[in-house]
C-alpha cells in the first residue's frame, strides 16, 4: 500500500511499483486527483482479481476547504472562475450547513472526475470545453467533522461510502452557505480495512534493494476482504470447488458472500464464493491454483 504524494496521477504511482517490483500485472483501486495524497491500496497479479471490495470500501478523508473562491475543476488545480467575500461567515453557519450533508445524499459528479461518458473520462471532455448531463449519485457521508475553521479556511475529517466526491462536497458546501468553495488541500486516511499508518511513500520503497524484503512487504488477499466472514473446507471439497461446483461446507453462514479457504497447517486462500439457498458454497472467484 502506497502513501501516494502530491502532484502525480494515481496511474504514474501503479507505474512505478510495476517497475519497483519488477510485477506484471498491478492496478490500484480507487484513484485520487494528483492534488491528493495518502493511502493508495495496490492489487498485484491474482490479488487484482480482488480489487473490487476495496473499490466497494467505505473511505476516510482529512481535507480543506476555501470558501469563497471558486474554481473550475472545484479543487486548487483549476483556474478561479469566482470570489466572493466570506469574512462574515462564522463557525456555527459552517457546523450547521455541514450538517446537511450527513448521511444519504445526492451528488452530481464533477466533470473533472475520472467517470467515463461514452468511453471517454469526463477530465477528457472537460479539458476540450465539452460539458455533458451527469446524472445524480446517491452516497452517504457517515461522519463529517469540523476539525478547523479560520480564515476561510474549513477542515474536515470526512468517513464516507464508495463514489463521493470530496471536491462536490466541497461545491456543494460553499454553495450552501452563498459564497462558493473548492478543495484547497485532500488526503485519503483510510480505505476499507487500511489506514495510512500501513502505507509506505515511493522514496521509501525505492530505498529497498532486497526483493525479498520489497516481496515481504505485499499484504495477503484476504486482507482486502476483512469484512467478509470465512469458510474453511478439506481438500476434497476444494477440488469440486475448483471444477466450478458448489460444495456443502459445514457451519457457514446462511446467505451472502464468504471467504474460503482450504484447511491446512496454514489455511490456504482460495477465494471467494456465494451461499446458495440450498446452502452449498458457489465459488464465484478464485485465486489460480498452483
Amino acid at each position: 500500500m502506497v502513501d501516494k504524494p502530491a502532484g502525480i496521477s494515481s496511474n504514474d504511482v501503479v507505474q512505478q511499483a510495476k517497475r519497483l517490483f519488477g510485477a506484471q500485472k498491478v492496478g490500484h483501486t480507487g484513484s485520487l486527483d494528483p492534488l491528493a495524497t495518502g493511502v493508495l491500496p495496490l492489487c498485484f497479479g491474482e490479488a487484482t482479481k480482488f480489487s473490487r471490495y476495496l473499490l466497494d470500501a467505505n473511505k476516510t478523508y482529512w481535507t480543506r476547504i476555501r470558501i469563497g473562491v471558486s474554481t473550475e475543476t472545484g479543487d486548487a488545480d483549476g483556474d478561479v472562475v469566482e470570489e466572493v467575500d466570506a469574512s462574515a461567515i462564522t463557525r456555527t453557519q459552517v457546523s450547521d450547513a455541514l450538517d446537511k450533508f450527513v448521511g444519504e445524499i445526492e451528488q452530481i459528479p464533477s466533470m473533472y472526475s475520472a467517470l467515463k461518458y461514452q468511453g471517454q473520462p469526463l477530465y477528457e471532455l472537460a479539458r476540450q470545453g465539452i460539458e455533458v448531463e451527469r446524472a445524480p449519485r446517491e452516497v452517504t457521508i457517515y461522519s463529517a467533522e469540523l476539525l478547523q475553521f479560520a480564515e476561510a479556511y474549513i477542515e474536515l475529517r470526512i468517513r464516507c461510502s464508495k463514489g463521493t466526491y470530496i471536491r462536490s462536497l466541497a461545491e456543494d458546501l460553499g454553495r450552501a452557505l452563498g459564497c462558493g468553495g473548492h478543495v484547497s488541500a485532500l488526503r485519503r486516511l483510510a480505505a476499507g480495512p487500511y489506514a495510512e499508518a500501513q502505507a509506505l511513500t515511493l522514496e521509501r520503497l525505492r530505498e529497498i534493494e532486497d526483493p525479498q524484503e520489497m516481496d515481504a512487504l505485499l499484504l495477503p488477499i484476504a486482507s482486502s476482504l476483512g469484512s467478509l466472514p470465512s469458510v474453511r473446507m478439506q481438500k476434497d471439497s476444494t477440488y469440486y470447488l475448483r471444477q466450478g461446483q458448489p460444495v456443502r461446507v459445514d457451519h457457514a453462514p446462511k446467505d451472502g458472500w464468504v471467504q474460503i479457504f482450504e484447511c491446512a497447517e496454514e489455511d490456504r486462500f482460495l477465494g471467494v464464493g456465494e451461499v446458495l439457498t440450498d446452502g452449498r458454497i458457489a465459488p464465484r472467484r478464485l485465486v489460480a491454483s498452483e
